[in-house]
Parts: structure tokens; sequence; C-alpha cells
């Protein structure tokens, strides 16, 4: 799919007569044969068998709250540069099966405009519990508690470094997945008291792989990935990388020529987004405010171009 020709958010979705945390409805789509199974703050997930279909939506969420602005074209973005990561990692065995949706059961082929470019069908596993976070920058969270314990994720760091300072060695700072609210870090050691001594070893390892290969990726684009969380399940015995990989959403993507240690770099990311509501004075309490146009527009352009320089490789001169 070019992303120049992606559309609008469309209408299709119908409001499931439920709220999220903060009292902005959320949208499903019925599918015959298709049990929704999960309603997150961007996504639907449907099971059908050993299938599951990964709908992404516009929404974008910041603060624990899901806006009520969606971003145009951000589930597509999100969906395409996730298939582009998957049909990479070779040595990483994942859970997608296609988003060309010339090749989704017959069921759902009646439903094209609400899924063609959007979703993803995937097999289905059993997620593990925990959300595997690699951090290779000092920034956001790990930047604040290096100012306030020199640690990052109980890891301890050399002193001395400046906000976006590029950290001695990738680290591995696991956290809760919350269905609703906020992911709350954890240790290693409870990290391998949720999932056992070896599935920790194993998603710890396939974390760093698949990082490391994606930052030297990502380099050669001109982007900096400064950190990334991954999701893993498992399919009988081996383990899969599933959900969403190295996007704009469990990313934080920044232009190598604007990076500038010591500075707060610019970003392909929703952390445009969170400065913004930073500095409108937000208490972060729901309702979150509405967007203005020209932030949602600024924001589905970085959007774009994370797509446009990862995928399609078009750096700007």
């Amino acid at each position: 799919m070019d992303p120049r020709n992606l559309r609008p958010p469309s209408l299709y979705f119908a409001e499931r007569g439920r709220t999220d945390i903060n009292n902005f409805p959320m949208m499903e789509l019925k599918f015959p044969g298709w049990e929704l199974v999960r309603c997150g703050k961007v996504r639907e997930v449907y099971a059908s068998g050993d299938r599951v279909l990964l709908v992404a939506s516009d929404r974008l969420s910041a603060f624990d709250c899901i806006l009520p602005d969606p971003i145009p074209g951000k589930g597509e973005l999100l969906t395409q540069l996730s298939a582009f990561w998957f049909g990479r990692l070779d040595f990483m065995p994942n859970h997608l099966l296609s988003v060309d949706f010339a090749t989704f059961p017959a069921e759902l082929q009646p439903f094209a405009g609400e899924l063609a470019g959007r979703a993803m069908l995937c097999r289905q596993t059993k997620p593990l519990p925990v959300e595997c976070v690699v951090r290779g920058y000092l920034a956001g969270a790990a930047w604040e508690e290096y100012r306030k314990h020199g640690t990052v994720g109980g890891h301890d760091v050399p002193r001395g470094l400046p906000e976006a300072a590029k950290l001695p060695q990738p680290l591995f700072t696991p956290t809760t997945k919350a269905s609703e609210g906020h992911d709350e870090a954890i240790t290693w050691e409870k990290c391998r008291r949720l999932i056992g001594d070896d599935l920790a070893h194993a998603v710890r390892e396939a974390s760093f792989e698949v990082y490391d290969y994606g930052r030297v990726q990502a380099a050669r684009a001109g982007v900096i990935i400064a950190d990334t969380k991954f999701e893993f399940g498992l399919l009988g015995d081996e383990l899969l990388l599933i959900d969403e990989c190295l996007t704009p959403d469990s990313s934080r993507f920044w232009p190598s020529e604007a990076w500038n240690p010591g500075q707060h770099p610019p970003s392909f990311d929703k952390q445009f987004v969170r400065d913004w509501l930073l500095q409108s004075g937000w208490d972060r309490q729901p309702p979150a405010p509405h967007l203005p146009p020209e932030i949602i527009a600024q924001t589905a352009a970085k959007y774009r171009e994370a797509y446009e320089r990862l995928a399609l490789g078009r750096h700007p001169a």
C-alpha cells in the first residue's frame, strides 16, 4: 500500500456501548464467525479457530487515555510497517500469516473497506503476561529514572549522561501487560517468576536480537530507535513474536540528523502528541482534550515519514 494514498479514518466503526478508562467510546466491527476477544487502546482482536485478526484503528492513546481525535491513516501505517518487519525477521518466528486482504477467509471478503490495509491475519498464540522493553538511549521514563536514581530499569548506568545519550549497551526493562491503565515496570527477578526462568531468558535474548537488527536497519534509513517494546506468545512450545513490531506506537523513533545528546530530540512517534499535551496544561485526567487540526496533521505526517523512511527507504536529502 502506498502511504501517499491513505484515506481519512473510516466511519464504518459501530459504537460498542461501553467506554474505556477516559469515557471515549470504544469501537468494534462485527464479522460472522469471528469473536471479539480484546478491545485495546488501538486494536481490536478477533478470533476464529486457530487464527486471530488484528484490526488497527486510527485511535491514539497517551498517558493511559484514548484521545478523542483519530490520526488519519495511522492504523494502516502501523499494520504495513509491522508487516515490513515481520517479513524480514527470518531468525525470529512470528504470528503473521498475511496482510494481503485477497487471501483472507471468504467470510471477511465483504468487509474490504473496513479491513484492507489495516488488518493482520495471524496465528493464535498464548500471549505471555509481560511486555519486553529494550532501551538503547536515555529517553522518557528511562531518563526520568536516571535523573532521580542513576539507574535505568534497576540497572546501574554510568554517571553524567545527558538526556538522549546512547547507553553503553541496550538494556532489557520488562513491564507488566495491563489490559487497562498503565503497564508497570518490573524487575528481572519478577519477570522470571511470572513466566519462568527459561522463557524469561528466551524473550530477553530474542528482544535484544530483534532490537539490534532493527537498530542497524533503521540507521541506514536515518532513524534512531531509542527504545521499543515487544510482545511474545507461545504456539505449543514455540516462542513467537506477536502483536506489532518496531512501529511508531511501540517504539521511540528519532531522525538521526537531528539527534544531539543533551537536547530533547524530535520524533516520528506519538511523543510529539505527548509533548503537546504536557504543554497544553492538561492534568492527565480524563477526558483528554481535543487535538488542534495542525497537531493531528503533523502527527499523521510523522507516522507517514517513519513508514516511508523505514519501509520505502525514502531518506530526505
